[in-house]
């Protein structure tokens, strides 16, 4: 009697410790957080309603290491291989204004390194709210914030004709030779270069004078 009733105790026990198996497992998982943790829980019991629980956990961990290793980079690649990787993670927003401001900086290096008016305009054009763009204005204005005054007239057939010549003639100081409509009242035409900085438009108005023509330094009419 004493042996069938410690069988029966054994057995009950068996049944009791697989029945609290999952419980068991579940709780181990939870305490360790870890991806291995989880993926295991799974595996060993795939039909428990806790399975979808712990595939959330474990895109959330693996979510969370992603962005840790591209903060640990802090560079351009992994903030993107992030967004590769993690699509619709939890921090794709942060990623992307990452990826915003760092391809900014870089656009603004290349502005700065070849210092031309095309190069701040393309900047300002694909970056109009980035931190440099006050500094790429600025820049900008200092590029082409002047124009030689070459002649005035009411005539735009003469301003046309002028504009031609000078453009042909002297178009590599001007840069362009454009003829600049009147303004309110004014019926007077002007025939003026191509807006450039004050150091080019003297220099480009020093060599003109020396070939007898008109040439005046003013600001630009843009």
């Amino acid at each position: 009697m004493k042996k069938s009733l410690l069988v029966l105790c054994v057995i009950t026990a068996g049944m009791l410790a697989a029945c609290s198996s999952p419980n068991a497992d579940w709780q181990k998982a939870t305490q360790q957080n870890s991806v291995t943790a989880y993926q295991q829980f799974i595996q060993q019991h795939p039909n428990d309603a806790r399975v979808e629980q712990a595939r959330n956990r474990i895109n959330a961990l693996q979510d969370e290491q992603a962005w840790s290793t591209a903060k640990s980079a802090n560079t351009l690649d992994a903030y993107q291989q992030y967004l590769q990787q993690e699509p619709n993670g939890m921090h794709a927003a942060d990623a992307q204004d990452k990826v915003n401001s760092l391809q900014a900086v870089a656009a603004w290096q290349t502005a700065q390194s070849t210092n031309t008016a095309q190069g701040y305009q393309d900047f300002l054009s694909k970056y109009p709210n980035a931190p440099q763009a006050g500094d790429a204005q600025t820049a900008l204005k200092g590029l082409t914030g002047f124009q030689a005054l070459l002649a005035s007239t009411r005539s735009k057939t003469l301003a046309d004709k002028l504009a031609q010549r000078l453009k042909s003639k002297y178009g590599n100081e001007l840069q362009d030779v454009v003829v600049v409509p009147p303004t309110g009242k004014s019926k007077v035409l002007e025939v003026r270069s191509a807006p450039m900085s004050a150091d080019d438009a003297k220099a480009a108005c020093a060599k003109l004078k020396k070939a007898h023509q008109h040439c005046t330094v003013v600001k630009s009419a843009s």
